[in-house]
């Protein structure tokens, strides 16, 4: 006598299971990558079919049995329609189909993404350059503004050095100039005084003169009297 296996043990549970009610849990699955497969009223060939289903079309599994899966067609313009579909034509990985379409749309997503990243990136070099230019040009006006500062200094520098001898010339003339005022009148007044020294002198030679000539023309008289 052949040992009883666990596996069919289980086997024959979940089938008991999924005859004696609806199961309460449903798992995403896709039709294969067939062309399309039938949908019928029913766990056999002989039930009717609905209709067809393409490759890739998204299902919810209600319930499995033997090889035959109860499943809703997923989606508003479907209805949620429910049926019978073979179980070997069920995958839960989506096709390749839809694969290769995600991928295409996240590829050009990606595309457009890199255009706007390349374009922020071309954005960000202008405006580097613009940066780099502005600074080159500030560079080299403050380094112009440093030579005129240095320049300024030395100008100031020398401004202030001939500022203080103007201003010690300014002070020797002023004190050359009293100097010469005072030596100006004081030669005026020791001609003043040299002209009445002169003049007096005249005067008295003058007077001089002219009590000499008085007393020799007395002289004269009283001779000319005494020969007389």
């Amino acid at each position: 006598m052949k040992k009883f296996r666990p596996v069919f043990f289980v086997i024959f549970v979940i089938m008991g299971l999924c005859l004696t009610g609806q199961a309460s849990w449903a798992t995403k699955a896709y039709v294969t990558d067939s062309l399309e497969i039938t949908f019928r009223t029913g766990p056999s060939i002989e039930n009717k079919i609905i209709t067809f289903l393409r490759s890739g079309q998204p299902l919810e599994v209600l319930e499995s049995r033997d090889d035959w899966s109860r499943v809703r067609i997923t989606g508003p313009e479907a209805g949620y329609m429910e049926g019978w579909v073979l179980s070997r034509y069920l995958s839960t990985q989506q096709p390749w189909e839809i694969q290769a379409i995600s991928l295409k749309k996240e590829n050009a997503r990606l595309k457009e993404e890199l255009g706007r990243i390349k374009e922020q990136w071309r954005k960000a070099d202008q405006e580097e350059k613009g940066i780099s230019e502005e600074l080159k040009g500030n560079v080299e006006a403050l380094h112009r503004i440093q030579d005129a500062y240095e320049t300024l200094k030395r100008e100031a520098a020398d401004f202030l050095r001939l500022k203080s001898v103007h201003d010690a010339t300014s002070k020797t003339l002023e004190t050359t100039m009293e100097t010469v005022r005072k030596l100006t009148k004081e030669n005026e007044e020791l001609r003043s005084s040299q002209k009445n020294k002169w003049f007096a002198t005249g005067a008295l030679v003058l007077l001089c003169g002219l009590m000499i000539g008085l007393l020799t023309g007395r002289q004269y008289k009283k001779r000319k009297t005494y020969y007389s």
